[in-house]
């Protein structure tokens, strides 16, 4: 086998999107030979773009016909950890889009399943493929940046209109989504912020629903985390400002990154930070730099991780984000919410029982009952869609 026989789970806006790069020939490892979903529509015009699709109505349909030996999973994400454990029960491999969940209870089941079951599983974290980013990383975890001090992420440049959040009925609702801001555009950046600086040990977060738009869920968000040695961590994300920014700051005893505008610059000490401030005899000498700036065009992330994916399965590469990588956002989100409802510090790993207990009565609560499916007029091009936006 010099391919891999995937099935596509929810062809809307995202699924449509990872068809086209197969079609376009971005992932060579890839063949689509199925489709599920339950819309008719939606089947009808993924059979357009490949005639000789089979399509489903359900997805249980597809797993079950013998025409996949891997899923890739794009609908709401309540169900991402469904259709994945039932692809687990039939030894099929998955890739789910982000999040892997709502919440961790959840994802780590899934990854249980998936170790019993011997399969593959990955995550959609498209942006990890950034150059600039995977720089960043290799940075701090060489301990070129010294011991960690601080990271300081501002990404308000997630701005969305209210007709966006009109767009579906599942959009935007506790119900539908699971949340607001840190559910659907920031899963990238928190697995980043994760990613390159590694996990904090306990959150303070505030997040405040219906800030800026007509909405039940959170779209303005603040988190502040602190590490067991002594490192912090500040998190500003929104969808309603504009004109946004995206700019992350580390700094370490060794110097200072900054990832902004497509650029990491890094700033490099010539004496550590620790070493000066108990060794220099002037009061407001700084310790002397050096200064390296680093810049290289991104590839189409996507299909870098589909293509991936295809050669964990098929030749035992390591994936880009595994599953288990996708508890760790979600975990970060998680205390960030039960932060911000029980007004007080959330630990991680978060009380699952108490999260979940918030978030069923969210969910009895609701008052922003939309109708409609999602539209069809929403962007499909993933790389313009979810694209680093500097």
């Amino acid at each position: 086998m010099n391919k891999i026989r995937l099935g596509i789970i929810g062809v809307g806006n995202m699924g449509s999107g990872h068809l086209q790069n197969v079609i376009d020939g971005k992932c060579p490892k890839v063949e689509v030979t199925a489709v599920a979903d339950i819309n008719p529509q939606k089947l009808e015009n993924a059979k357009k773009k490949l005639p000789e699709l089979a399509c489903f109505d359900s997805a249980e349909k597809m797993l079950d016909s013998g025409l996949i030996d891997a899923a890739l999973i794009a609908v709401p994400h309540y169900d991402h950890p469904v259709y994945a454990i039932e692809c687990f029960k039939r030894g099929i491999h998955v890739m789910t889009e982000k999040p892997a969940g709502v919440y961790a209870r959840q994802v780590r089941e899934m990854n249980e399943a998936a170790k019993k079951a011997g399969v593959t599983f990955g995550i959609m974290f498209n942006q990890r493929t950034n150059p600039i980013y995977k720089k960043a990383r290799e940075i701090v975890q060489s301990g070129a940046l010294g011991v960690p001090k601080r990271l300081v992420w501002v990404v308000t440049n997630w701005y969305r209109t209210q007709a966006y959040y009109d767009s579906g009925s599942w959009r935007a609702t506790w119900n539908g989504e699971g949340g607001g801001v840190l559910l659907n555009q920031a899963p990238h950046n928190l697995d980043l912020w994760q990613w390159i600086f590694g996990m904090p040990n306990k959150i303070r977060a505030f997040c405040a629903a219906g800030k800026y738009h007509n909405i039940d869920v959170e779209d303005d968000v603040t988190i502040y985390g602190e590490y067991e040695n002594g490192a912090t961590a500040t998190f500003i994300s929104t969808t309603g400002e504009a004109p946004g920014t995206n700019r992350l700051e580390i700094s370490g005893d060794l110097g200072k990154l900054v990832l902004e505008d497509g650029k990491l610059k890094w700033w490099k000490l010539t004496v550590p930070e620790r070493e000066f401030c108990f060794t220099s005899k002037e009061g407001f000498l700084s310790p002397g730099t050096e200064y390296e700036e680093y810049s290289e065009e991104a590839p189409d992330g996507h299909s870098t991780v589909l293509e991936n994916f295809a050669e964990a399965i098929l030749d035992g590469a390591e994936l880009i984000a595994d599953g288990r990588e996708g508890l760790n956002s979600l975990s970060i989100s998680n205390a960030a919410y039960l932060s911000s409802w029980t007004e007080s510090w959330a630990k991680i790993p978060t009380d699952e029982a108490l999260f979940e207990q918030h978030l069923i009565e969210l969910c009895k609560k609701e008052t922003n009952k939309k109708s409609g499916s999602e539209s069809a007029d929403l962007p499909a091009d993933l790389k313009e869609r979810w694209k680093v936006r500097w």
